[in-house]
């Protein structure tokens, strides 16, 4: 519980509604050093970030591939003639396609890019699997080595752990055909698992989500007088530890759900939310770039608009503001996994709700089901559950409850 100015009791739901998610009323002052808000024309990439210990210069608001299929070529050509530079896939994405697609728009530009992908490496798997799904990945991007390579979705530290995993990198390194490590995550055991992988020293760099959503600054004009836990509060502490010890950052998840058509009716002088809150993210010395699913030359056109960005512009609060009030109490928020102990069957309320934004925000549908398939454990239980166990139990006030059941007979 919270109290407020005048002494009255508010709780914390009531308190996110009438400051965060009413802020939209709240005067904002130009944030010091705005960036300019205008969009050209012709984008490009402004900024090129060095990657950690990587050494790799890569562009600041790079390619997510995760919704890329067959036929997409040409929007993997438009992205690197804009100079986009680093392209992020994984073997899971739209079953294979993703990478198959990249391979194929970028043939004879293998010296000029930088590529990524992933692949679920758990525990209990062996140096022989992994090498596998490496040497797969490689056939569809048509390419001799990966620049970095990542565990892909990590959320136990037991994956970080496993010495098979050590045994497969040392060995795809001494074959070339991995360049760099890393580590993905965006669960609830994401605090712990960073922690692990920065310190153990075998990790380069660091995919993690992070928006303004959950970022502690968004809410400290809103939270200064009030004793209020942080929307993320470990994730500021990680991203300045993994700078000091050379771990490159990159972060994905940035427009807090991607539904840039409620955000149309509100943006103004060639100002866009997606570029809001790009900036909002890039302002963050700790963060080397960011990756975003780039769907149309539009968007991607649009997205390197705010490339080059080191601080907010004056109208971004207002599009911030204007887009938590929206979609706030819909939005699950990446890692906070406050819900966690709520369900007596063990369904990850968490998991369940990415990919239901999968495919309610995203509209990708296919991508939706595909991460579902993936959960250990899903949301049948929710189909004869009375829902009391996970009523209130979102922090942001998402009715999780009425929601996870009909994610099920979607996504099943």
């Amino acid at each position: 519980m919270k109290r407020s100015r005048d002494g009255s009791i508010i709780g914390r739901r009531e308190f996110l509604k009438r400051g965060v998610l009413a802020g939209v009323g709240v005067s904002i002052l130009p944030l010091a050093g705005a960036a300019s808000a205008s969009v050209e024309a012709a984008s490009h990439v402004r900024r090129y970030s060095t990657l950690g210990r990587t050494g790799l210069k890569i562009s600041d608001i790079s390619f997510g591939a995760s919704r890329l299929t067959t036929g997409n070529e040409d929007l993997v050509r438009h992205a690197f003639d804009c100079g986009v530079n680093y392209f992020d896939s994984a073997e899971t994405y739209t079953d294979g396609e993703s990478e198959t697609t990249i391979g194929n728009a970028l043939k004879g530009k293998r010296d000029k890019v930088f590529l990524t992908s992933k692949t679920i490496a758990r525990a209990g798997d062996s140096r022989g699997s992994m090498m596998t799904a490496l040497e797969a990945s490689l056939r569809r991007l048509q390419t001799d080595h990966i620049d970095v390579y990542f565990n892909h979705a990590v959320n136990d530290p037991a994956r970080l752990k496993n010495p098979e995993w050590y045994e497969f990198v040392s060995q795809a390194r001494s074959q070339g055909k991995i360049r760099f490590t890393g580590m993905s995550g965006h669960a609830g055991n994401l605090a712990e698992c960073l922690d692990y992988a920065i310190d153990s020293g075998h990790c380069d760099v660091i995919l993690c989500a992070h928006n303004f959503g959950q970022d502690p600054r968004f809410y400290q004009r809103f939270t200064r007088n009030f004793d209020f836990v942080a929307i993320q509060p470990e994730l500021p502490r990680l991203m300045d530890k993994a700078k000091r010890h050379g771990v490159g950052v990159v972060v994905m998840k940035t427009l807090m759900g991607a539904r840039l058509n409620d955000m149309r009716p509100y943006e103004s002088g060639g100002a866009t939310f997606s570029q809001a809150a790009f900036r909002w993210v890039l302002s963050n010395p700790n963060v080397d770039a960011l990756i975003v699913s780039m769907t149309s030359r539009q968007l991607i056109d649009e997205y390197l608009g705010a490339s080059g960005a080191r601080a907010s512009a004056a109208d971004d609060r207002r599009l911030l503001n204007r887009y938590a009030s929206l979609n706030g109490d819909s939005q699950c928020r990446p890692a906070c996994n406050e819900c966690a102990n709520a369900c007596p069957y063990g369904v990850p309320i968490a998991d369940v709700m990415r990919t239901r934004m999968y495919a309610r925000d995203y509209g990708d549908l296919r991508l939706a089901r595909s991460e579902y398939a993936m959960l250990s454990e899903n949301a049948a239980a929710c189909l004869s559950c009375d829902a009391k166990p996970c009523a209130g139990a979102c922090p942001h006030g998402i009715a999780t409850e009425v929601l996870l059941a009909p994610t099920h007979r979607m996504l099943a």
